[in-house]
């Protein structure tokens, strides 16, 4: 197996550090907000990885961490009026329910950032004992100059690189480059006491910590979005090879989705949010909308991609389905993989070529069909391509995705549009100030198990469990 490392820009050969185990870190959210499709990409890329390296019989610790204290959080308390924990909370709760809408297979670990404080302290304590870190006035930076490989990962050098983000505490810096790993208590902010006094962990340290933490000195494969190469990766790497680690033996990096050509992201308002794109196309859909381009490729998001890759999904699942009707159930295993999928997969996880493979697995199933060919034929053309659509999580008939049938999204479609209806209705009684009717309108939805959520992206609804 062949992956594309992003430390040495090439694709090399991947050789585990241990014989039959993979180690990988993979960033997860920072929970600040609802997870848009930009986000949950990377957690549909990495878990195909995870999917296709466990179908090549390795086994497989995955930890994807989850950062519930950053800045951002800590910005949206007045805005949501509530406390930053409860934030952290409830956005986290929506990520886990994207991952799942999407059938991505839950991580072995999944640790939050403020779990992992003293970890993060006795790794700033070996930073500055190995002279790579510095205390300024409560506050923690690294040394950029002290480490001789800084910008290595991103291919930059320090002299060309612009200050740190965290300008707040320049005139305690050595170098305007120098990042925080421990940033010093403010008023009205959560803060953990340390040797060098109360305070809360800086973006970077939080993820070096909690990979050393699961996975040791060394491991196989972390992974992230592309955006995260720069400063985030650079610093953990710069923080953990410091500390006298090894540290990721592969970088791996997903491209971004974008609209109009632009990155998707929230603050440049083309996000769309989950569980909304969800009730456009099933989630099985969109699952295989996402897995089908390259990973390292940007995915340009249209309403009609959208609907066009859904239609080819259909496709293929309506052969599973009328074949499936003929010969029943099929076992899945390894030894049913077409060796020219295997070969695609291994080639860099190049999806693109692998459904090629498929597809045609897929028309010489539908000529089985319309010939009435043996069952033993169509078992095995099932079987193979049921294995498939496994390797990349869109196989229709697993138990994911059960309760993902077309008639459920037809229901569920016809209901969006109801709902949409009455939250037009109660929207244009609320500019008029009728609040009694808005809020008749509300609890008529709360008696029918319909739940209305008031957003800074418009009304948003969910059925009530």
């Amino acid at each position: 197996m062949r992956l594309y490392d992003t430390a040495t820009r090439a694709v090399r050969e991947f050789t585990p550090l241990v014989d039959g185990k993979v180690s990988m870190y993979v960033c997860g959210a920072t929970v600040q907000s609802a997870p848009h499709v930009g986000h949950i990409r990377s957690g549909v890329a990495f878990d195909v990885l995870a999917r296709w390296l466990l179908t090549s019989g390795y086994e497989v610790t995955l930890v994807r961490n989850v950062t519930d204290i950053d800045d951002k959080i800590l910005a949206k308390e007045s805005a949501e009026n509530r406390p930053w924990w409860a934030v952290a909370a409830h956005y986290e709760r929506e990520f886990q329910k994207a991952y799942e809408i999407l059938g991505c297979t839950p991580p072995t670990v999944e640790p939050r950032a403020t779990g992992h404080i003293t970890q993060m302290i006795e790794l700033m304590q070996t930073l500055i004992e190995r002279g790579h870190a510095y205390a300024a006035d409560g506050d923690v930076y690294f040394d950029v100059r002290s480490f001789a490989d800084y910008g290595k990962l991103s291919g930059q050098k320090i002299d060309d690189l612009l200050p740190a983000g965290d300008s707040e505490g320049e005139s305690r810096k050595k170098d305007s480059r120098d990042f925080a790993l421990w940033k010093s208590v403010k008023p009205g902010e959560p803060s953990w006491p340390t040797p060098w006094g109360n305070g809360r962990p800086g973006w970077h340290i939080e993820c070096s910590a909690m990979a050393q933490a699961y996975l040791g000195d060394a491991f196989d494969i972390h992974g992230g979005g592309l955006d995260l190469v720069f400063p985030h990766h650079e610093n953990e790497v710069a923080q953990s090879k410091a500390a006298g680690q090894d540290f990721a033996n592969f970088w791996l990096h997903n491209a971004w989705v974008t609209t109009a050509g632009e990155k998707m992201s929230k603050s440049l308002g083309n996000s769309l949010v989950v569980t909304e794109v969800a009730k456009r196309v099933r989630p099985i859909e969109l699952r295989w909308y996402l897995a089908s381009a390259h990973y390292r490729s940007n995915l340009e998001f249209s309403d009609s991609a959208l609907q066009e890759s859904a239609v080819a999904f259909q496709r293929i699942e309506n052969f599973v389905e009328r074949a499936a009707a003929i010969v029943g159930d099929v076992e899945l295993t390894s030894s049913a993989i077409n060796s020219d999928f295997a070969a695609a997969m291994n080639e860099d996880l190049n999806v693109p070529a692998a459904l090629a493979v498929l597809h045609e697995v897929v028309g010489e199933g539908n000529t089985l069909l319309g010939k009435k060919a043996d069952a033993a034929a169509l078992k095995g053309c099932l079987t193979s391509v049921r294995q498939m659509l496994d390797v990349l999580g869109v196989d229709p008939i697993s138990p994911t995705w059960a309760d993902d049938s077309k008639n459920a999204q037809q229901l569920e479609s016809a209901l969006d549009y109801f709902v949409q209806q009455s939250i037009a209705v109660r929207n244009a009684a609320k500019e008029n100030k009728n609040f009694e009717a808005a809020d008749a309108i509300r609890d008529s939805l709360r008696n029918a198990g319909i739940a209305l959520e008031d957003t800074s992206d418009g009304v948003r609804w969910n059925l009530e469990k």
